[in-house]
């Protein structure tokens, strides 16, 4: 029989208490240890720290929920709906909110290119999404 001290091998113990253990016990709580340091430096030497956000697509792959088929038509039903609805807004409208939205153009990029104010694009912009919201309720 062999006395170890639990506070060693157990990080809830606050203070020492001793127990004692057969060898065959202390042994595998050794072996344990042991494995346990050399996982730790075979990972620092190999630089095999991982994060979830390591940006290398773990954290993608556990977060993504695989939808349902209703769950699919519904979005390809609300994409069609955004489609026809920016399809019926006058042309100027219509691209600009697509130029915005879908492209990802600033406002002021998009007055650059046309040769114009940017608060006519901001204009055009609040007018095409109102429009569109009254096409939408519609539906």
């Amino acid at each position: 029989m062999t006395k170890i001290n639990l506070r060693d091998f157990y990080p809830f113990y606050h203070s020492d208490f001793f127990v004692e253990i057969p060898e065959e016990v202390e042994n595998a709580l050794l072996e344990a240890e042991r494995l346990e340091k050399n996982y730790i430096r075979r990972r620092f030497y190999n630089k095999a720290h991982y994060s979830l956000d390591a940006d290398d697509g773990i954290e993608k792959d556990i977060l993504f929920v695989s939808l349902s088929p209703c769950e699919i038509y519904e979005r390809k039903i609300t994409a069609e709906q955004l489609r026809s609805a920016i399809a019926s807004l006058p042309d100027k409208q219509g691209k600009r909110i697509y130029a915005h939205y879908i492209l990802g153009m600033s406002k002021s990029d998009i007055a650059r290119a046309e040769n114009i104010n940017e608060k006519a694009i901001r204009e055009s912009i609040e007018r095409g999404l109102k429009n569109m919201e009254k096409l939408l309720k519609k539906n």
